[in-house]
């Protein structure tokens, strides 16, 4: 289409489901720590002060320890009320071993190469919408959200730590040109007024959007209910894994369906979804095209990917697409052994990536983010420029 209008929404850390994220990858991280090895599946659920965790682990943290895990990540978050207090809340603990019949599978041993964790399709995906190589409604929805929590934490006690954002921008030709309508709503203190909430909102979205973007004051939403006072848990329950759209592209690329959040780095529902997204980003980096999709599928128990699939759509400066499919497994190990060692995945690493989006982030000192650097831009303009179309 020659024009069009995008949607894209993002969830706040004290959103229902992302207070659960939080908990399962803070547990995951700890168990890490203790073994880099370790293997952990681990959802949540959360409502009215209660957390229940539930899934299976091969490592060596204790019940209690988990526990208080949860509480401190929810201590974290930024819940004290009523319905939902760190101190207060109750935490059941539902975990037990990881199964033989998986171990058996994923297990790499004399005789064969560590296996898939399970069967799977897992998409990356880039483009050069933003400075990120991500998707411009889903960037800029994380960025309000993240600001307005870096507000809560520096002490605008006002606000409350649930909040989701919507922000749908208009195309042409293919490039986002301006915003049509921003949603925002914040959880707030009792007697606070949705004007006001409006006053802090505006010039957060004003900062985020390119000059000229925002929408018109009428198509311009902050708390449209009016009030926002219950939220999170006591609010709406939450679970793990609920918001894979938020946590990759906003639905701009397709998505294979398997959550990240609570699961160890042998299980390529997350890994593989980190190595496309990378090979995806340093493609469009290199100038081989302006958008691309990955997708990569894997078998339980199998080490090598059945299939790997590379889209340019329109926006590509290569002769043969095909070929760079065949050729980026040759570049980069894409067995789970694989992808572990090249993006150093085995490390207490993931709670950052709860909130805000596991994409489009900046690498960081201590290994988080592995997955967004741009070192292989040079290898893959070696490895293709024979097929570069101007060649």
């Amino acid at each position: 289409m020659k024009e069009f209008v995008f949607t894209s929404e993002s969830v706040s850390e004290g959103h229902p489901d992302k207070v659960c994220d939080r908990i399962s990858d803070s547990i995951l991280d700890a168990f890490l720590a203790e073994d880099p090895f370790a293997r952990v599946a681990l959802e949540t659920l959360a409502t009215t002060n209660k957390v229940v965790l539930a899934g299976e682990v091969r490592g060596a943290l204790t019940d209690a320890q988990m526990e208080d895990i949860a509480r401190e990540a929810v201590r974290q978050i930024g819940y004290e009320q009523e319905g939902f207090h760190w101190k207060n809340l109750d935490v059941d603990v539902y975990v037990h071993s990881q199964s033989a019949d998986i171990a058996m599978g994923v297990d790499s041993s004399s005789s064969k190469e560590e296996g898939a964790g399970d069967q799977g399709i897992m998409f990356g995906y880039a483009c050069r919408e933003t400075p990120e190589l991500m998707p411009a409604p889903i960037q800029y929805a994380h960025r309000i959200l993240h600001e307005l929590a870096d507000m809560r934490h520096n002490g605008l006690s006002i606000l409350g730590p649930d909040a989701k954002s919507q922000i749908s921008l208009l195309y042409h030709d293919n490039k986002p040109v301006k915003a049509t309508s921003v949603v925002v709503s914040t959880q707030h203190a009792e007697g606070v007024t949705a004007e006001e909430i409006r006053e802090i909102v505006r010039p957060i979205v004003l900062r985020t959007l390119p000059e000229g973007w925002m929408c018109d004051e009428k198509d311009f939403y902050v708390n449209p209910t009016g009030r926002f006072v219950i939220g999170g848990p006591d609010g709406d329950s939450g679970l793990t894994g609920r918001k894979i759209i938020v946590d990759t592209y906003g639905g701009m690329c397709p998505h294979g369906g398997g959550a990240f959040s609570g699961k160890d780095p042998t299980k390529v529902d997350r890994s593989a979804a980190y190595i496309a997204r990378y090979l995806a980003k340093n493609i469009v980096a290199s100038g081989i095209a302006d958008k691309c999709t990955i997708q990569l599928s894997y078998a339980i128990g199998v080490a090598h990917p059945l299939s790997i699939y590379v889209d340019f759509g329109d926006h590509t400066r290569i002769d043969d697409a095909y070929e760079v499919a065949k050729k980026i497994g040759e570049i980069v190990d894409l067995t789970p052994k694989g992808i572990r060692t090249h993006l150093q995945l085995n490390r207490p690493i993931y709670t950052p990536t709860t909130a805000y989006g596991h994409f489009g982030r900046q690498p960081g000192s201590n290994g988080e983010f592995s997955w967004e650097k741009l070192d292989l831009v040079e290898t893959l303009r070696s490895e293709f420029a024979h097929l570069l179309i101007h060649a």
